[in-house]
């Protein structure tokens, strides 16, 4: 009997287990969709709906790419930031970084600081390292790009590099929603991933 419920309770997280990579390698996948659009890097500040507000379809930044991935999964991270940041202002970087007072429905999600803190608060913080191996399908990964505070966001890729030894990036960096091998070409300073 106890045997019995042991394998039950086994089968029962192995389960959840594949669940969540299942869910992380759809998500790899519906960023991996993104490349496939023409999108012109535009930091413009847009006055967009609420919830599930969006840029022109042919616009966007490093941001829009996992606001897009996570929109195809159903996870409208405009309103879960939104919402976070309304009752809790004071844990994001936007009066001391941007000289705001309140938040912004329309650029909060836009802001990489801000989802770095969303993410720490609401996901799962995973180490910083340089083994290519820790970075799995579907996780987010936050780097400073000149070591002066200018940060980037992207998405690791289900696909691997062409030597085999790196998932790549799913990002955009200014040529568009692109999958690179980049990884470890800028400092990085998060790593997470996320479901809601």
């Amino acid at each position: 009997m106890r045997k019995t419920f042991l394998i039950i309770i086994a089968l029962l997280l192995a389960n959840v287990t594949f669940g969540q990579a299942d869910f992380f390698a759809r998500l790899a996948d519906s960023a991996y969709t993104l490349t496939k659009q023409r999108v012109i890097y535009d930091p413009s500040y847009v006055k967009l709906d609420y919830p599930n507000g969006d840029v022109p379809a042919d616009r966007g930044v490093c941001t829009d790419v996992i606001i897009r991935a996570y929109r195809k999964m159903g996870i409208d991270l405009q309103k879960e930031l939104y919402e976070d940041i309304k009752a809790n202002f004071d844990k994001y970087p936007n009066q001391k970084r941007w000289g705001l007072t309140k938040p912004d429905r329309n650029i909060d999600h836009r802001r990489v600081p801000n989802l770095m803190v969303f993410f720490e608060r609401h996901g799962t913080v995973k180490k910083i390292t340089q083994n290519a191996s820790d970075y799995l399908p579907g996780d987010i990964v936050c780097w400073d790009l000149n070591g002066k505070g200018l940060t980037h966001i992207g998405i690791v890729a289900n696909e691997k590099s062409k030597d085999g030894q790196r998932n790549l990036i799913i990002h955009n960096i200014g040529g568009g929603q692109v999958m690179e091998d980049c990884l470890f070409n800028f400092t990085i300073i998060g790593h997470y991933s996320y479901k809601k």
